[in-house]
């Protein structure tokens, strides 16, 4: 592939990133009732079109959109001063992010179905439960992706090639986003925290910002491997 082309691909996954952070500030902003506390308000809540669909494109699809913008946020720092810090947060993200699609597959088609079924009757449904490796492949997509996130935005920092502010601005996102809103929401009310949209915002932010400089650079990348 020619090296224009190339570059011309990793700038437009660069745009990626910040799109698929405000759809996961869209799709985060309307929290879940409380499902042991007024199961019927969850139950609508989750089995209405609303929530499909935001989870359909929020989560689901921003998730998608993420793995791209990741993959090229990676390849445009490959060249830099923390190039191997750059490729190995990547991989990190990047397996973590798509582990996380477990989860948000779930969410969108098979949680509005419990939920209809509780309100036809069938109560028996809320004591479903699935296995282990659900849980633990979502600890670990979880663990992964908030590390590998984090570093990300520690190798943009010390890059040269990006705003230091951008890559300062990712790291707080990122704890934001996963610790003080993912983590703290499954413990608390097991639904997302207004920190969860705030965090989401804060990367938005700082990947347009990586994202316009990575544009106006214009240099000449070189192919991936």
């Amino acid at each position: 592939m020619n090296p224009q082309d190339t570059g011309r691909w990793i700038r437009a996954g660069l745009w990626v990133l910040p799109a698929s952070w405000l759809l996961t500030v869209w799709s985060s902003l309307a929290p879940q009732p409380d499902q042991e506390i007024d199961p019927v308000a969850w139950a609508r809540f989750v089995s209405s079109d609303s929530y499909q669909v935001s989870h359909l494109v929020g989560s689901t699809g921003g998730t998608l959109l993420a793995v791209f913008g990741l993959f090229a946020l990676g390849c445009f720092l490959a060249g830099s001063q923390s190039g191997r810090l750059a490729l190995a947060a990547m991989v990190m993200a990047v397996a973590g992010t798509t582990l996380l699609l477990v989860p948000a597959v779930i969410s969108t088609f098979v949680t509005p179905a419990v939920g209809r079924a509780y309100l036809a009757g069938n109560q028996d449904v809320m004591q479903l439960e699935f296995p282990g490796s659900m849980s633990a492949a979502f600890m670990a997509g979880l663990l992964l992706a908030f590390a590998g996130t984090v570093l990300l935005g520690v190798a943009a920092w010390r890059s040269r090639m990006l705003p230091r502010w951008a890559g300062a601005l990712w790291v707080a996102g990122a704890v934001v986003f996963y610790a003080l809103g993912v983590v703290m929401g499954l413990a608390t009310t097991g639904s997302s925290l207004p920190t969860q949209s705030a965090g989401a915002a804060l990367l938005a932010v700082a990947a347009g910002g990586i994202a316009w400089r990575g544009t106006r650079k214009g240099r000449e990348l070189p192919p991936a491997g």
